[in-house]
């Protein structure tokens, strides 16, 4: 026997001994200390470590190792209980084989989705009982005494051992209580090993006896994972509609979309399930790269700003987050052509202040910031300020970081220099390496800037002036062009898809119109009945409408 299987084998005999084990509880309530301490002296465990925060949390793992780990969700420190779990399990403090058991007063369900993800073995709600605490504290501890190979061969991530494990496991009656935590795990090996095809006949056999959610789901996986939706469209469309797999469908869906290229309803579907589930920093970054990738300005931007909120004091805290909220802001920005964009550029130049203050005593960031203020000075329209920027201090060598070339390229682009933009987009094209799906989406983002910029040398807000200028001395062809571009940019914007059907109306008032202009109309019009308008921009619609149905009927007659 190897010293690591001797020190697993230890492991798992210890959680069988109750006077062993090491307890570990975080939490901001001393009463919960105290109904804790009392439940789990009375077991006979004598090792109960009690802290109120995060960081005393954290302090105490590096000195010593816990065997169970009870946290609370609202902890007093900078950090809240989901990051300090997802921080635990990076750091290797809190393993599959760790009983982990969290606490909460709260039962919201997008608190409760982020707590599955975290995969803890029980979910107790305060107040606490101490006799309840003793009975589900039991039971807890024998499945994973139960499921301790398994679980550890998971931690290792060697899954057919895993699988191995849980078909002695289920042959055994005595575990019968424990198959179906058994199986889920068993389906889950079978999900990470992709071996689909095996996966699917197990989900399909369990179903004939069981009824969990997680069966429907490992189903739902196994088959989209061969691509057969059309298959399970109904299975789908009952579990999207269930509290307790709404979630876990809407994710799954996702990554799915993503793996056809299906960018846009991918993005459909990774919304709703942030708006399930907001606290995961993946995939918060996931949808802001679908956001990039469907031209969609606002969700970049609401997407950076959550990203750096969920992100603060955790593992994934950097000062890049908040000047990616800067950068997406002035994305939008220039993507806005109506007034509303001085809101976030106001907005913007508050976060480039606190930028300033949070990194007075770091001048690693100091190109970025050059950067994002030249940006900032040519979307204000202050170009000659932006150029000499640029010019006197930026380099156009590239550098390791993506973000920051990529932010290079759009502000040498916006000032005309789109030979060296061009250049610098091929130089990040090489720096995407690997096959996982988010390098997919960002090479598709870099390979459709590297197409637009070369194609179209203005921002959206700058060609909607342009169509603006060329509609009011009625050169409606070019102010047809311009539009049509800065659709291209800003394909969402309700303020270009109005001005383009204006335009168009125009076109054929004036009897200069041609296929690619009805065709466009009919784009448009179908675009503004899918937006959810309102005031405003609903009346001037419908006031459009009706000059369009008259010019048709007219045409008719």
């Amino acid at each position: 026997m190897s010293k690591k299987q001797m020190m697993a084998e230890v492991e798992k005999n210890t959680l069988a001994q109750l006077d062993q084990l090491n307890v570990l509880v975080i939490d901001d309530n001393l009463l919960v200390h105290s109904v804790l301490k009392e439940s789990l002296f009375s077991l006979g465990i004598r090792e109960v470590r009690c802290v109120q925060n995060a960081y005393y949390g954290l302090r105490l793992c590096d000195e010593m190792h816990f065997h169970i780990v009870i946290c609370a969700f609202n902890v007093k420190s900078d950090k809240d209980g989901f990051h300090l779990l997802e921080e635990l399990k990076f750091k290797g403090h809190v393993k599959r084989t760790t009983v982990l058991i969290f606490l909460s007063t709260d039962t919201d369900e997008s608190l409760v989705n982020s707590i599955i993800e975290l995969q803890p073995d029980d979910f107790w709600t305060k107040p606490l009982a101490i006799k309840k605490v003793r009975t589900r504290f039991i039971a807890t501890l024998k499945i994973k005494q139960v499921l301790f190979n398994i679980n550890s061969a998971i931690d290792k991530k060697a899954y057919a051992k895993a699988i191995y494990y849980a078909d002695r496991h289920l042959l055994n009656e005595k575990l019968a209580p424990y198959h179906a935590n058994i199986n889920r795990i068993k389906g889950e090996s079978y999900l990470a090993l992709r071996e689909f095809e095996e996966a699917e006949s197990f989900y399909r056999q369990l179903l004939q006896q069981h009824k969990y959610s997680w069966v429907y789901l490992g189903y739902a996986k196994a088959l989209l994972k061969q691509g057969r939706i059309e298959e399970i469209r109904d299975l789908l469309a009952t579990l999207t509609d269930k509290p307790e797999t709404r979630f876990g469908a809407h994710d799954m869906m996702a990554q799915y979309y993503i793996e056809q290229e299906q960018y846009q309803q991918a993005y459909e579907e990774i919304k709703k399930a942030m708006a399930l589930a907001p606290r995961n920093i993946e995939r918060n970054k996931k949808s802001w790269d679908l956001a990039r990738l469907t031209h969609d300005f606002k969700g970049q931007y609401f997407a950076t700003r959550n990203i750096a909120e969920q992100a603060k004091n955790s593992i994934h805290d950097s000062p890049e987050l908040l000047l990616n909220v800067i950068r997406s802001g002035i994305d939008l920005a220039c993507a806005t052509p109506d007034e509303s964009a001085n809101t976030v550029l106001q907005q913007t130049e508050r976060y480039i202040a606190k930028f300033e203050y949070d990194c007075k005593d770091n001048n690693n960031f100091k190109e970025q910031l050059l950067v994002v203020k030249a940006r900032l000075h040519n979307v204000r329209n202050e170009r000659e300020k932006a150029t000499k920027l640029v010019e006197n201090h930026m380099s156009l060598k590239p550098s390791p970081a993506v973000e920051d070339n990529l932010d290079r390229v759009k502000v040498l682009h916006e000032l005309g220099m789109r030979e060296d933009a061009i250049k610098l987009l091929e130089a990040i094209n090489n720096q995407i390496a690997g096959d996982s799906l988010n390098s997919q989406v960002v090479r598709r983002y870099i390979a459709q800037e590297c197409l637009q910029r070369e194609e179209i040398h203005f921002t959206a807000k700058e060609l909607n002036a342009m169509a603006l200028e060329h509609y009011q001395k009625n050169r409606l062809l070019p102010a047809f062009d311009a539009i049509a571009q800065a659709l291209r940019l800003s394909p969402s914007s309700v303020n270009l898809l109005i001005r383009q059907l204006r335009i168009v109306i125009k076109i054929t008032q004036s009897e200069q119109q041609q296929d690619e202009h009805l065709s466009a109309a009919k784009q448009v019009i179908l675009a503004l009945q899918k937006q959810n308008l309102s005031g405003k921009n609903l009346a001037t619609f419908e006031e459009l409408m009706h000059t369009w149905q008259q010019l048709a009927s007219e045409q008719e007659d």
